[in-house]
């Protein structure tokens, strides 16, 4: 498998990402610009990655000008395609403005920034960064967001959980999911989620940061060997 990685004006995850998949995880990595109408060699037993940051400046609304960029007419593309698309952080609020994944990010429920590690627990096996998780196991992972309240209106929520579409929900350090540890006041906790095809998803943490043993936590990077263990298999 190989990675593209889309750069966007306000990108400040795009080198974290292009590390782990360059340099941790050893696949080959291009490197895509928001004005680039190809995804060059890149077919749909790739993965493009949509990283973290503030996409023209959040302007309008967190990532509402990046759907507009002419690579995402692409990454559409890819997705309709069945080729794998991953948003982390801004990138999951791009693919919620392009429509690609339902419901929307909205301000943060205190009105501030987050900046913190966070424990978040898998709650299905059925996506290819899920599948070799351990449903019991929270893992640690940093969130940096000032507006990652995820939001859908309840006919959404019940069409997400009756397709097993939720990934991943906020927990405290033993698996508990309570208000106590929703650190943004998502809708029942909600971190990660797919679309119906389970080609496309996205979460609010950042599993880059969370990759190296030099970081002292490598949570994250059991997503990235998810992926590629499927993929291989």
């Amino acid at each position: 498998m190989k990675f593209g990685i889309v750069i966007f004006p306000g990108s400040n995850c795009d080198q974290d990402i292009i590390h782990v998949c360059r340099e941790v995880m050893q696949c080959e990595t291009r490197i895509l610009w928001h004005k680039d109408t190809s995804l060059q060699d890149l077919t749909t037993d790739d993965c493009i990655m949509l990283p973290g940051g503030f996409s023209y400046g959040d302007y309008l609304r967190c990532g509402a000008i990046a759907r507009f960029s002419p690579i995402m007419e692409k990454v559409i593309e890819h997705a309709n395609n069945g080729g794998y698309v991953w948003g982390i952080c801004n990138g999951f609020q791009i693919l919620c403005e392009s429509h690609l994944l339902p419901g929307a990010l909205l301000q943060n429920k205190d009105q501030s920034f987050i900046c913190q590690n966070q424990y978040l627990i898998p709650v299905t096996n059925n996506s290819a960064i899920t599948k070799s998780l351990d449903l019991k196991e929270p893992l640690k992972i940093p969130i940096a967001h000032g507006e990652g309240r995820y939001y859908a209106a309840p006919e959404v929520m019940k069409e997400l959980k009756a397709n097993d579409q939720v990934l991943f929900k906020y927990c405290d350090e033993n698996g508990n999911i309570d208000d106590a540890s929703n650190p943004n006041g998502a809708i029942e906790n909600i971190a990660g989620i797919c679309n119906k095809n389970r080609n496309v998803f996205a979460m609010m943490p950042h599993p880059e940061r969370a990759s190296e043993d030099i970081l002292s936590n490598t949570d994250g990077k059991k997503l990235f060997e998810s992926l590629l263990n499927l993929v291989v298999a």
